[in-house]
Parts: structure tokens; sequence; C-alpha cells
């Protein structure tokens, strides 16, 4: 079967949720799901895998996102905010969503890797490397 959703993510760097003290780093995400294809579809489940720079990993699985179990109909899109919290500055997010069609044929949509930079430690480097 052949169902196509694209997926969008828009991460974003919380500073005033996050502490250098605690390395306590917190990003929102907004991700948005597209149902390119002909068919009814339902986000059932969701498994992330999140990773730090010190290559700690953490996985989260669970029913939906956010509480929901979206219907998405062709053609429309669902989105919908989330954060996370590493204990390094900087890491990168992916996974999957299970989902499927109105005859409860079910499917993977896989999420790519995107990259959580805090824009702060960024800039610091940056100005390391012009000395």
């Amino acid at each position: 079967m052949s169902v196509q959703i694209d997926i969008k993510v828009e991460p974003k760097f919380l500073p005033e949720h996050s502490s250098d003290a605690e390395s306590k780093y917190t990003w929102l995400y907004e991700i948005t799901l597209i149902n390119l294809s002909d068919k009814i579809v339902q986000l059932i489940n969701r498994h992330w895998i999140l990773t730090d720079l010190n290559g700690h990993i953490e996985e989260v699985k669970g029913p939906g996102v956010v509480g929901l179990q979206p219907i998405i109909k062709p053609g429309e899109s669902f989105s919908y905010s989330s954060f996370c919290v590493l204990h390094t500055q900087s890491g990168s997010m992916k996974g999957s969503y299970e989902m499927q069609d109105l005859d409860r044929h079910k499917f993977k949509v896989g999420i790519p890797e995107f990259l959580l930079c805090n824009p702060d430690q960024t800039r610091k480097l940056d100005s390391r490397l012009l000395h």
C-alpha cells in the first residue's frame, strides 16, 4: 500500500525554559502532516528517538500526539506543537508515526532526523573560530 504523507518540522530553542546550571535545554517543535494521498488516514501512535550530544538516547512511544489521534482527509493537513528537553545544548530527533486508513490497514511514516541546535551555542562556537 502506498500512502504519501509529507512531514514538515520547525524546531525552536526556548531559552526561557532552559538552564545551563541544570543542564536542561528545551525545544518547541511544530509538526505538520500533509496527506498527499487519495485515502483518509488516521495517526494512531508515535515513536520518537531523541539523541543528545553525549550520545544518550531517549525513546518516547505512545498513542497519538498531544492527546489526539487525528484523522486527515486527502489533500488536508494536521499541525501540532510539542516540546522536548535534552541535557546537552544540542541534539537531534527522528522517529515514526503509525497510521491507518479507513480499512484499518496500518502503515508507518518515517519522521526524518532533524537537529535541535541552541543558537547561543552556535554563536559561541562561531565567535571562537573567528579569533
